[in-house]
């Protein structure tokens, strides 16, 4: 890619980030675990220790993110929920880790897949809302 056509690209990623609607933006963050888990899972099934480890990182990083976007005083019970949750998967993934082992990846990839599911149920079901407003 020649660096006018480079720049432009990155330009266009960031702006993609910086318009993002909330909603979206945790998509897209469940979306790069989910992204990341599963190269972890490759790279170990491999016995790429290494890279696993590395993507496994980027994983936690983004669970981290998803932590600090909860709002525990207006979410409540199911914020609370949600927190244990992410600090479940974070454990489990330190577990994989750990043992270079990817069983434990299945449990969070399951679950991943699972709140970004019910995650864009909610989106589509916010934007009928305001269809009909």
């Amino acid at each position: 890619m020649n660096p006018a056509a480079a720049k432009g690209y990155q330009a266009y990623q960031k702006n993609k980030y910086e318009t993002a609607s909330p909603h979206r933006l945790i998509l897209m963050l469940y979306n790069g675990a989910i992204r990341f888990v599963k190269q972890a899972a490759k790279a170990l099934e491999e016995g790429d220790s290494n890279q696993g480890h590395q993507h496994l990182l980027k994983a936690q990083d983004i669970v981290y993110e998803l932590i600090s976007s909860l709002n525990e005083q207006q979410g409540g019970e199911i914020a609370s929920n949600l927190k244990n949750l992410y600090l479940y998967m974070i454990d489990q993934m330190m577990q994989a880790n750990m043992k270079k082992n990817s069983e434990p990846l299945m449990i969070v990839l399951e679950m991943l897949e699972s709140i970004k599911e019910a995650w864009e149920q909610i989106g589509k079901e916010v934007n009928a809302g305001q269809a009909y407003a």
